[in-house]
């Protein structure tokens, strides 16, 4: 039998999560957005009015929220939670701030897993890295496991050690694409832009720069706002070391910026675009 579970948010990584697991009655899911309730009902899971409903039974929660809303998240519902119930946030920020929402959690007598999701759910859905750290991080693992994931590994007892590979990771992830942007940019209004693709291609052979500038900045159109609250963690990871996030606060700002713009490859190839 799969544990009881509770979804605290149910965007892309919940309702992905939840179609893909088949948990249906036994997962109960509460998002703050009631616009959500379609896509739990279609799912199959328990939607749920408050997140009274969605915790108070759930030995294990997987908190799905925005990186903003992480942390607000653990310490709002943490007097919610069923006695040792397992808190696996799997929200991506800053070591500091799983410290800090773990704090609340155990203070309340939950459990926290700081886990992190080194790719996106979509297509890897159960598939997807996810590396876990904590006290109860092996218990979790067996849990997660249960459930459907099958790709879990504990990185160690520390909260924030899974988070703090993720962020240092994501500077050179989101880094790239937001380099990309910029090099697109800066390729269309000098003329440049089959020269420079094609200079990139002599040097890195793997895959096509025309391919790969076109999925990097896709990334960033559609999911800019994400990944830029995201590099704001990454920042703070940084700072928290004594390393100034010079790059990352320029790919906070890159990412921004093109959130929601129309941006595809063919457009900059044709002078469509502002700068």
């Amino acid at each position: 039998m799969v544990e009881a579970i509770s979804l605290i948010g149910f965007g892309e990584a919940g309702s992905t999560f939840a179609r893909a697991a088949g948990w249906e009655a036994a997962a109960h899911a509460y998002d703050v957005n009631p616009a959500r309730r379609a896509a739990m009902e279609e799912a199959g899971v328990l939607a749920c009015a408050t997140a009274d409903c969605a915790l108070s039974a759930a030995g294990l929660v997987l908190s799905l929220v925005t990186a903003d809303a992480a942390l607000p998240a653990a310490q709002d519902y943490a007097a919610l939670l069923a006695p040792g119930a397992i808190w696996c946030d799997m929200n991506s920020v800053a070591p500091q701030t799983k410290r800090a929402a773990a704090v609340a959690i155990e203070a309340a007598g939950g459990r926290y897993v700081d886990v992190a999701v080194l790719a996106p759910v979509n297509p890897a859905r159960l598939n997807v890295p996810l590396l876990l750290s904590g006290t109860a991080a092996a218990e979790a693992e067996a849990l997660l496991r249960n459930a459907g994931f099958t790709n879990v590994r504990v990185v160690g007892d520390e909260i924030g050690r899974a988070s703090a590979i993720k962020m240092i990771r994501s500077i050179m992830v989101k880094g790239i694409e937001a380099l990309t942007a910029e090099m697109m940019l800066g390729a269309h209004a000098a003329g440049v832009v089959d020269e420079v693709l094609a200079s990139l291609d002599a040097s890195e052979r793997k895959d096509g720069w025309a391919d790969r500038a076109a999925y990097n900045i896709e990334r960033m159109t559609t999911h800019g706002a994400r990944r830029a609250a995201e590099m704001a963690e990454s920042a703070k990871t940084l700072e928290a070391l004594g390393i100034e996030p010079v790059m990352t606060r320029g790919t906070v700002q890159r990412q921004h910026e093109l959130a929601g713009r129309t941006f595809p490859l063919e457009a900059a190839e044709k002078g469509e675009i502002d700068a």
